[in-house]
């Protein structure tokens, strides 16, 4: 059998031939497909998420209302600052970027990784808020992934811890904390806006697209404070309370026809600017807040009651001897037996003795009701956060001790804001007129409280007790009638009336003859041996009064300039 030869399949080179180019023509097809759909079917929306991820959304700040003195000088002004922030998510995404951060002495390499990671699923985190424009460049010139700014504003005050009570502060956000600030908040603050801005893949703003909200700015304020007599306070304030080793203290200036107030000062202070350890018993402004007996600084009250009910005139006498008086089971106590004296010297000397036998013989109620009208127990109206209304009882059943405590200042309780509403009452012919922070155009609309005729007696009255023979010959002011009274309260501590803590005070206005302005100073808990107010506070008053007649250019009214005191003189009361 013959074998035939076996014959070789050769391979089918067209087949596959038109097999490769089929699938490559499919493909080019779906790629022209593809192209189409993305080049004119989808091309609006991609462009749109092109857009997105360039587009950003950024708040724009709202400028915060300048505050200024009355004459237009700043106390609280806003400065442009830089805040850092970091999207998470993006800077994720480029870790090994972060070490660009290395020796930056603005962000910490480690803490930026670890609040990164510890908010990863966010978009925006502050890095650091209030930056300087130039430290704020030190980390945007790194070019770190994520990392962007924005602008704030920093509040600054040029007056510092002068007046920082008044002024107060804000925060981090720009929103008051403390004194005008807090209480002018809705004037000052604004709004905030928002812009739509196009930023590159380096996180710069390249073009400013649209303003969406404009920002509204704040109002500004002007108060009634004139920094020169705000300065001159709070330096014999503080000159003060050092020399005595005093605890604290408080001074407030008043115009007594506008009621605006001029000056308002404490110590201890701090400075608004730079709030590092900070004592927060230093924010206190205790002229509005803190409240304390006001001991003799009431007598002329007690007086003026007694004058408007026809009881006394300033010539009528009456006994205070032997210096003693018993009242229930206590015993009221001169610091001499003045004897037989008229209304003037018990002002004059301070007689316990004699302005209890006043109230005494008052119905129980009169009293009171008269302190009531000066504005004690009750709110000054001033607008100040955290103002104290003080303690006036107002029982219906008063015993004899209470009654004669009332009469020398004892059993209630006022501010040194108050205080001096009360002076500038008498001062202003009898008529209270509203107090305020903030500057006024005009006279106010004021409420008669005591008749002219009964004022002008108190304040002719009050002038004897700052001469020669009176408890307060350190408060006179050379070349002006200076008309006032003493204070010298022991303090209320845990349990009672401390016998070693005392407050000193002077509530004083000038000139007698024609009254411009009422000056209250308060010194607290004096260190030493001297804490009588006519020792402590009489002479920072004469020193701030006479200064600020004179920058205000009051005309003098007494030329001859008496100063000196006598050998009756005395400054205990």
């Amino acid at each position: 059998m013959k074998k035939q030869a076996r014959k070789t399949r050769q391979p089918n080179h067209p087949m596959r031939w038109r097999f490769v180019l089929g699938f490559w023509a499919v493909c080019a097809c779906l790629l022209l497909v593809r192209a189409v759909d993305l080049q004119v079917i989808q091309h609006d929306f991609l462009a749109h998420q092109g857009d997105i991820r360039n587009l950003r959304v950024e708040p724009l700040a709202a400028h915060r209302g300048v505050i200024r003195d009355r004459a237009g000088k700043p106390l609280a002004v806003s400065t442009p600052v830089v805040t850092l922030w970091v999207n998470p998510r993006e800077a994720m995404e480029h870790q090994d970027q972060w070490g660009r951060l290395a020796g930056n002495p603005v962000i910490d390499p480690k803490a930026f990784a670890r609040k990164v990671r510890r908010h990863e699923s966010r978009e925006f985190i502050y890095l650091e808020r209030g930056l300087a424009p130039e430290a704020a460049k030190t980390v945007l010139n790194l070019n770190v992934p994520g990392v962007y700014s924005l602008t704030e504003y920093r509040r600054y005050y040029p007056a510092g811890e002068v007046a920082s009570h008044v002024v107060g502060f804000t925060n981090i956000d720009d929103q008051g904390q403390e004194g005008i600030e807090l209480s002018m908040e809705d004037h000052l603050s604004g709004h905030s806006g928002r812009k739509k801005v196009v930023r590159d893949l380096l996180g710069r703003v390249i073009q400013d697209i649209e303003v969406l909200e404009p920002a509204e700015p704040g109002e500004d304020v002007t108060l009634s404070i004139d920094l020169r007599l705000q300065y001159l306070a709070y330096r014999e304030l503080l000159g003060a309370v050092q020399k005595f080793k005093a605890k604290g203290g408080s001074a407030v200036v008043l115009d007594v026809r506008t009621g605006e107030v001029l000056a308002m000062v404490n110590q201890p202070a701090y400075n608004p600017n730079n709030r590092g350890n900070l004592d927060t018993g230093a924010l206190r402004n205790r002229a509005v807040t803190d409240l304390f007996e006001p001991g003799s600084t009431m007598k002329p009250f007690t007086v003026a009651a007694a004058l408007e009910m026809g009881m006394v005139t300033p010539s009528t006498t009456i006994n205070t001897h032997p210096g003693t008086l018993r009242v229930g089971s206590k015993t009221i106590r001169d610091h001499r037996d003045y004897g037989v004296i008229d209304i003037t010297t018990v002002l004059t000397k301070s007689s316990n003795v004699g302005t209890s036998k006043l109230a005494l013989a008052m119905d129980p109620l009169a009293l009171p009701g008269y302190l009531e009208r000066f504005g004690f127990g009750q709110s000054t109206h001033i607008a100040f956060p955290g103002e104290s209304n003080g303690l006036l009882p107002l029982r219906s059943k008063w015993r004899d001790v209470e009654r004669a405590a009332l009469s020398y200042g004892y059993g209630l309780s006022v501010s040194a804001v108050q205080l001096a509403q009360a002076y500038a009452v008498i001062a202003n012919d009898g008529v209270k007129v509203p107090l305020t922070l903030k500057k006024v155009d005009g006279l106010p609309q004021g409420e008669q409280v005591i008749g002219k005729g009964t004022a002008r007696q108190l304040v002719q009255m009050l002038e004897t007790v700052v001469s020669r023979v009176g408890t307060a010959r350190r408060a006179q002011v050379p070349g002006y009638q200076v008309a006032g009274k003493t204070g010298t309260v022991h303090k209320v501590m845990a349990g009672g009336y401390a016998d070693d803590n005392y407050i000193g005070l002077f509530a004083g206005l000038a000139p007698a003859t024609d009254p411009r302005i009422v000056t209250v100073v308060v010194i607290d808990d004096p260190g030493g041996k001297a804490y009588y107010g006519g020792l402590v506070a009489a002479p920072a008053f004469s020193n701030i009064m006479g200064g600020v007649l004179r920058s205000l250019h009051v005309p003098p009214d007494k030329p001859d300039g008496l100063l000196a005191g006598g050998p009756d003189a005395e400054d205990r009361s």
